[in-house]
């Protein structure tokens, strides 16, 4: 949940939640990847199908092979989908449990900060419990 927030008092302004390095790297290109609606919709559309092949995905994007292919290898590197190969296509799929892994280490982490979640400027991310 993301609350707008008014101006925070001093003693919650001085209060920030510690992340490990490499879980702050990995949240950093998991959220750059998902700020670009070509990924998000290819992450849509196989949430929504479970596998798609390229030319699949060009074809509902209206955009050409090389640029899918471009994006779908950054979801790649970064572990959010995977690809099996079938005779000429390859098939794409998403890879749930990392993304859900990141999630809650990001979750286990502001659990055990001072239990308010992680301040941005006005804005607060927080899990209901």
């Amino acid at each position: 949940m993301i609350a707008n927030l008014e101006e925070p008092s001093a003693a919650r302004a001085g209060a920030f939640l510690e992340l490990s390095d490499q879980l702050e790297k990995d949240l950093v290109q998991v959220f750059k990847l998902l700020s670009d609606e070509t990924r998000l919709r290819i992450l849509t559309y196989l949430m929504r199908e479970e596998e798609l092949h390229v030319t699949a995905l060009c074809e509902r994007l209206g955009q050409s092979q090389p640029a899918v292919s471009h994006h779908l290898a950054l979801l790649r590197v970064a572990g959010l989908i995977e690809a099996r190969r079938d005779g000429k296509h390859n098939f794409y799929s998403i890879r749930a449990k990392h993304f859900h892994r990141l999630m809650a280490e990001l979750f286990s982490s502001i659990g055990s900060s001072d239990g308010e979640g992680i301040r941005f400027q006005d804005f607060l991310l927080s899990q209901d419990r």
